[in-house]
């Protein structure tokens, strides 16, 4: 079994997302590897204008700086296709996903890798596989919280990783890390409880 392990916080020292999340992937992966993603130590690039024309353009017709512009959702999207299981550490930002995470996605989501439009509209290409979200937040917009209404976060990143052919997605909340750890300590038994399903 191979985990990857996707970070987006930019702390990159006492960060609970991703402290949270390494403690699942470890808990997971047991002796088996974990491929680290650091996108906080290594944000992945915005999409440009020869990027995107590098996307829709045949193989066989790219240049050679087309190819070098794919060189990293190349590699990103590899892992994804290489992992058993996916952890992402998603802290929220602004009511929805770091920036980096949101580049990750725009690298990964790619047209003839991991997507393929239909006459019933687009398909995912990624076979399905668990996908594991912790989310911190510093208030609580957790579902049937009167905040949820500002939680962007898990029903964007839900319809994008869906969007690849991943629907086997679980969210585990620590809330509220603004007031106190409590929220800490419900996420760590969370994470207790899905490691021994697993």
């Amino acid at each position: 079994m191979t985990v990857l392990l996707i970070s987006s916080s930019p702390n990159l020292e006492g960060s609970n997302s991703r402290a949270l999340a390494q403690n699942l992937a470890d808990s997971l992966a047991g002796n088996a590897p974990i491929v680290m993603r650091d996108l906080g130590a290594n944000p992945p690039p915005h999409l440009d204008q020869a990027t995107i024309g590098a996307f829709y353009t045949p193989e066989a017709d790219r240049t050679a700086e087309q190819t070098q512009k794919l060189a990293l959702s190349d590699e990103l999207i590899d892992e994804v296709f290489a992992a058993d299981a996916i952890v992402i550490a998603a802290p929220m930002h602004n009511f929805g996903i770091a920036s980096s995470l949101k580049a990750w996605i725009d690298q990964v989501a790619r047209i003839g890798r991991t997507f393929e439009p239909t006459g019933q509209g687009p398909k995912g290409l990624v076979a399905d596989r668990p996908v594991y979200v912790v989310t911190t937040r510093g208030g609580v917009y957790g579902p049937g919280t009167p905040f949820n209404h500002l939680d962007h976060l898990e029903p964007y990143l839900r319809r994008a990783l869906n969007f690849i052919g991943l629907e086997n997605i679980s969210f585990i909340y620590a809330e509220g890390t603004a007031k106190g750890d409590d929220g800490i300590k419900a996420a760590q038994a969370e994470i207790a409880q899905v490691a021994q399903a697993a």
